[in-house]
């Protein structure tokens, strides 16, 4: 009695291990094809114009607007990692990292973390360099900057919107 229900017992076990191999299976094959898809991509940090466009010719007033791409704006004074507002350098390069961004008429400030403005400029050809900075003005560098040209044409006075 008692060698018929171990016999009993092993038979059982096997049925179920039988049973439950094809879904360990099914299951290892689900994740299998779970962990195979492509990992998202990370999104790389920058800033870019929104207007003007690089190679643009504007008016000697024109509005200059602005993004950042994985940070966020952020007033002067918020130190957290990740966060900023931006700078304008006219006629100049990138800031290097680290750096304080100058206080100067080649370097305006946006502390309140504003991101479009009226510029006003001479005839001519321009650049300006787009730079994303800390809340201490400190600059994260070229890889947070973009430079364009423009060309700012004389005024004629007369809109054709």
């Amino acid at each position: 009695m008692i060698k018929n229900r171990i016999v009993s017992a092993a038979l059982f076990a096997c049925s179920v291990s039988l049973l439950l191999s094809p879904m360990a299976e099914i299951s290892h094959a689900r994740s299998e094809k779970q962990n195979t898809a492509p990992a998202p991509k990370a999104v790389t940090a920058r800033v870019e114009f929104l207007e003007p466009a690089n190679g643009s010719v504007v008016p000697e007033v024109f509005k200059v607007r602005m993004n950042v791409v994985g940070y966020k704006i952020a007033p002067l004074g918020e130190m957290e990692k990740g966060k900023g507002h931006h700078h304008l350098v006219i006629n100049g390069g990138p800031v290097e990292e680290g750096k304080v961004v100058p206080t100067d008429a080649q370097h305006i400030h946006f502390g309140k973390g504003q991101t479009e403005t009226e510029l006003t400029l001479k005839p001519g050809k321009h650049t300006l360099t787009l730079q994303f900075g800390d809340g201490a003005h400190r600059s994260y560098g070229p890889a947070l900057s973009q430079t364009i040209e423009i060309t700012v044409g004389a005024q004629t006075g007369s809109s054709s919107k």
